[in-house]
């Protein structure tokens, strides 16, 4: 997979860095280009091994946790959910793939201040959202009370309820609730791999059957002779002037590498992207603006737990639906709270380091008599929240969540509707820093160069051949899960971009 080299010097037409879903994605729009397309990747393929489905193996051991340590505002070292794999953090995503609502383009007013507008609407993203959804396998259903229009229904059926979520789903609609399907990348197609098993959020699948970037986007890309892969290959500067950039420095296998191409994008993830173009010059690449690194945004998140006393409820594919009855302001919230969904079972082992002094065995068993929910609430960008480096080039992160108030209201509303609908003992563990899987906004789009840094086509403001093509550019962060945003985008990018 790696191209032909020509001493230390690489050519193509288009140059990619990173192989997650931006990437992976727009490799895969590009592939019948004819353009020479190369991906850059820091990491290597993920292993298909038997710890991928195991609950010790990956939340006790950390055996998939491949990225350096991050550090806090304060100094702490903490490690990041983000992942150096083809295919990026969707090898171990819950592969849910939400649209972000037609109010999310929009001015909205939150608790703490108004989240801005994008320069681009819904209607814009539309045809790429259903796009993206066929790409990635999503079933999904009608339902939903904020869901967007849509030009096409999706393009396959609702994957269906666990027996306890369905009774759930039931007592959730008698408080006068409206729980939806959650929209899944899984091949549950007829004929598919998926087998619904209770290791699928947060967990690599052995069978290729989650719609990750890897499997839907980067192999059959590389079906195309245009395509090619460079794995293990760490960028280390962004080398510009004059207007344009003039190549990449690659670190790879103990040699320095080159890349020349006529076209570069960026889809290293909002925090990596900032961190590449802030060390490629001691100003930033693309940054006459000042704003890379900053206006970092991600969701406040919290688990919310339901158990009751009683026997297992014998749940293994759990992430099936979801809540947006908060998602606006309305007769309860003077504001947006936020969205509600379901989690990927819940182990002893997943939530012992929240919960150290507790016997795994007491977790496991209240683990088995659950049911595991997510919340989830939009995050405002602030110029304050932003990527910083030290002068060994590490990863610091500034980071203090708005809307605490909204999101400690949609918590509780979640715990009542859990107890409402019987399970009494309903614990909760808020995730902070460490949450890194939605982060955005360190790179954002807009139609003034002075306040941004790409423009509504994810093309550069200062240099004509960069693009960067992740959740970096979110204006704003929404309240729904990023990565089918991202592929949209993407697929726009590659259809509308100037790349080709």
């Amino acid at each position: 997979m790696v191209p032909e080299q020509q001493g230390e010097s690489l050519e193509c037409d288009v140059a990619i860095v990173g192989a997650g879903v931006g990437g992976a994605t727009l490799a895969w729009a590009l592939r019948d280009s004819g353009a020479r397309v190369l991906v850059i990747e820091k990491g290597d393929f993920l292993p298909r091994e038997r710890q991928n489905w195991s609950p010790q193996a990956v939340h006790r051991e950390g055996r998939y946790k491949n990225s350096a340590k991050w550090f806090d505002e304060d100094g702490n070292e903490f490690q990041p959910g983000t992942y150096h794999y083809v295919g990026g953090c969707s090898k171990l995503y819950g592969a849910t793939l939400p649209r972000l609502r037609e109010s999310d383009f929009e001015q909205v007013q939150l608790e703490d201040g108004t989240s801005p507008a994008w320069p681009l609407g819904y209607a814009d993203l539309e045809p790429y959202y259903a796009r993206a959804e066929s790409l990635y396998w999503v079933h999904g259903g009608a339902g939903d009370p904020t869901e967007p229009w849509r030009s096409s229904p999706f393009p396959y059926p609702p994957l269906p309820n666990e027996p306890a979520i369905g009774a759930l789903v039931e007592r959730f609609a008698a408080q006068g609730l409206r729980p939806y399907s959650l929209p899944q990348a899984v091949d549950w197609r007829e004929g598919g791999r998926c087998v619904l098993c209770a290791t699928c959020d947060s967990y690599s699948c052995l069978v290729d059957a989650k719609g990750d970037a890897d499997v839907c986007a980067m192999r059959p890309a590389l079906e195309s002779p245009n395509v090619r892969l460079l794995t293990n290959a760490d960028v280390l500067r962004v080398v510009s002037g004059d207007g344009e950039v003039d190549g990449l420095e690659i670190a790879r296998g103990g040699r320095q590498l080159k890349v020349k191409a006529a076209c570069y994008v960026i889809a290293a993830g909002a925090v990596n992207t900032a961190a590449l173009l802030l060390r490629s010059r001691p100003d930033g690449v693309a940054n006459s603006s000042g704003q890379v690194g900053r206006n970092y945004m991600a969701h406040p998140t919290t688990f919310v737990i339901g158990s009751r006393p009683g026997r297992d409820l014998k749940i293994a594919f759990e992430k099936t639906i979801g809540l947006n009855d908060w998602y606006r302001a309305g007769p309860d919230a003077p504001y947006p709270l936020g969205n509600v969904q379901s989690l990927g079972k819940l182990y002893g082992e997943t939530i012992k380091a929240a919960r150290p002094w507790a016997p795994t065995a007491l977790l496991s068993a209240i683990c088995r008599r659950s049911v595991d929910l997510l919340a989830q609430s939009e995050d405002l960008p602030l110029e304050r929240n932003r990527i910083e480096l030290d002068a060994a080039g590490r990863i610091h992160l500034n980071w203090k969540p708005t809307g605490l108030k909204a999101h400690g209201e949609l918590v509780e509303k979640t715990k009542r509707a859990l107890r409402r609908a019987g399970y009494p003992f309903v614990f909760t563990q808020s995730l902070g820093i460490v949450a890194t899987s939605h982060q955005c906004g360190t790179a954002r789009m807009g139609e003034d160069p002075a306040a941004s840094v790409v423009d509504a086509n994810l093309r550069s403001h200062d240099l004509e051949n960069l693009w960067i093509v992740d959740s970096s550019v979110f204006p704003a962060s929404g309240a729904v899960n990023p990565a089918l945003t991202i592929a949209a985008l993407a697929l726009r990018a590659g259809d509308r971009g100037g790349l080709v």
